[in-house]
């Protein structure tokens, strides 16, 4: 039992420290670039949250033979540690989502799914081999979404860098979450595992499948406005 409370302790301290690390991040962004627009300075921290999150969730791994071992186990203290942080860059990033231009309901409701996940499997102190898996494959691409973001604030449009990075992150977000995603979600749901986790891991793969498409359908109009795009006659030299 005290081992349970000390644990919890853990937990609750991490998160706070968290939400307030990260909103701190955000208004230190933010006084840096004041020309910056509030969504720009948003992804610079989801960028710096993306990186910390694999580089925590690839720590916590026990054995790279089968990342997703062992199933429905009790977490270890460093999937509990990778979980709470994003848990608090989760709740501070709702927050932001809300109070910023770019709200969507599709966002959102990734946000609300993945706070109630993670804060379930906190709470169960359980599926930490699941979970630090999904957190693993759903934060790959972060950085390169926010990537053609970045771009396009700079000024830089319609080059073969956009399409470039377009491209890489479509392919990476594929492969992460409707390549490993559907099985990940599979043997979730197939352990034994509490209702509410399996809830959310379906949750979260029909969210990635929507986004999948609309990432599809941006690629395809990309490709289709690339290829109809008339090349430009070199200029003649006259002597």
């Amino acid at each position: 039992m005290d081992m349970e409370i000390e644990d919890d302790y853990y937990v609750v301290k991490w998160i706070i420290s968290g939400v307030v690390f990260w909103t701190t991040a955000f208004l230190m962004v933010r006084n840096l670039l004041p020309k910056r627009s509030f969504d720009f300075c948003t992804r610079i921290v989801a960028t710096m949250h993306a990186t910390c999150a694999v580089c925590l969730a690839s720590f916590s791994v026990q054995d790279w033979t089968c990342p997703v071992c062992p199933l429905a186990s009790r977490s270890s203290p460093l999937q509990m540690r990778a979980l709470a942080v994003t848990l608090s860059y989760m709740i501070y990033d709702l927050i932001a989502t809300i109070s910023g231009d770019n709200f969507t309901v599709d966002n959102a409701v990734h946000h609300l799914v993945s706070i109630v996940g993670i804060g379930a499997g906190l709470a169960y102190q359980k599926c930490g081999t699941e979970m630090v898996a999904t957190l693993w494959i759903t934060e790959m691409s972060t950085p390169l979404l926010h990537t053609r973001e970045f771009l396009k604030e700079l000024g830089i449009r319609d080059t073969d860098l956009n399409l470039l990075v377009d491209i890489m992150f479509a392919v990476i977000f594929s492969l992460a979450r409707m390549g490993v995603g559907p099985y990940l979600t599979f043997v979730t749901l197939r352990a034994d595992n509490p209702f509410l986790i399996k809830a959310t891991a379906f949750g979260l793969q029909a969210v990635s499948t929507f986004w999948f498409y609309k990432i599809l359908r941006m690629v395809k109009y990309k490709l289709r406005r690339r290829s109809a795009t008339p090349t430009p006659l070199p200029t003649p030299h006259v002597n």
